[in-house]
């Protein structure tokens, strides 16, 4: 789904809305967890309808490269500029948001010819994404959602959130609390997952989400979640929680070590980004680790500098304001298969 160009702020807006009434009447384990309804990952080779980037520099501006997501994009993104004829300037702020601010006023100061921005804070890089428009230099973003962004490409977040909460409800079956850890309000992607996950549990009225949540960090993030679990099962014993929810998978993989080392079989644990860590989780009987959702890590870089060469080439029209790409849901039961057509 895209949304063009004319009537920005109106376009985003209807296309967020049609998303979600969409996504109300399917689900992700009927819709896209056929392996034949899944678009393969875009290979960083040129392709017909692309121009070249050739005489071009473009900046890349990461928020960090913690996690497999956020790591294989800034890979694929560079990859893709070079398969295109162009220079990079990359940089990634090691989680650290002052770092990423300064990484891309770096760049404006380099001049480059475009910036793509991956991930990171919205309200904390306003100012500095509305310096990168003041400078005429062409603005991009992965994750983080911009009016100054020519293109934003991320995977479908609502989908994401309504799918993976409906597939909680219905493991559960209907009844019990789930913990949630929900530390990053502040970044699109998990604010929308958060939102879709309280929605659609308004129709379950025999689940509560237990508070206070649980808030999870950037750094330490495994440990740091494997203690806040654990404390949370000596408050909470047996048979009183029956999920764990998070809005990417780092900080389950230490939830499911201490669900696991308590020996709480009844707990189920639900994440997204298909991290390595997480999947090989989910792909052993005995873990907690029940589902993730994978996200199109290396067709999310590639699509946005397709879209930096279309603009910078003259197709402005062509580049749409939101690129998304769907999700695949992944569970014990089709991890084999999806792991392979995936190449995770």
């Amino acid at each position: 789904m895209t949304v063009t160009r004319p009537a920005r702020l109106a376009s985003v807006v209807a296309a967020a809305l049609g998303v979600v009434l969409v996504l109300t009447s399917c689900s992700l384990k009927t819709s896209t967890a056929d392996a034949d309804d899944v678009p393969a990952p875009a290979a960083p080779s040129a392709a017909a309808d692309v121009p070249s980037l050739e005489g071009k520099t473009v900046g890349v501006a990461a928020k960090d490269v913690v996690h497999d997501f956020s790591r294989i994009v800034y890979e694929n993104v560079q990859d893709r500029v070079e398969a295109l004829g162009g220079t990079v300037v990359a940089t990634q702020a090691e989680a650290k948001d002052d770092k990423h601010v300064s990484d891309i006023d770096a760049l404006v100061s380099r001049d480059v010819d475009a910036i793509v921005v991956i991930l990171g804070d919205a309200t904390t890089l306003a100012p500095e994404l509305e310096k990168v428009h003041e400078a005429g230099i062409p603005l991009f973003t992965i994750d983080n959602v911009s009016e100054y962004s020519e293109n934003n490409v991320t995977s479908d977040n609502w989908q994401i959130g309504s799918t993976l909460a409906r597939t909680i409800a219905e493991d559960i079956g209907g009844t019990g609390k789930v913990l949630v850890f929900n530390g990053f309000p502040g970044v699109a992607p998990c604010r929308i997952r958060y939102d879709e996950l309280s929605l659609v549990l308004k129709d379950y009225p025999g689940i509560e989400l237990i508070t206070p949540e649980l808030q999870d960090k950037y750094v330490g993030t495994i440990e740091d979640a494997k203690q806040q679990v654990t404390d949370a099962l000596k408050r909470y014993p047996a048979g009183e929680i029956s999920a764990i929810w998070s809005c990417w998978d780092t900080p389950q993989i230490g939830a499911a070590q201490a669900v696991d080392a308590a020996g709480r079989d009844e707990i189920k644990i639900y994440g997204v980004d298909a991290d390595q860590g997480a999947l090989d989780l989910i792909a052993d009987p005995d873990s907690s680790y029940t589902a993730t959702v994978a996200q199109q890590n290396s067709a999310i870089g590639t699509t946005s500098v397709d879209n930096v060469a279309r603009f910078l080439g003259g197709d402005e029209a062509d580049v749409p304001v939101t690129s998304y790409l769907p999700p695949v849901l992944i569970t014990k039961e089709n991890i084999a298969e999806t792991r392979v057509e995936l190449g995770l």
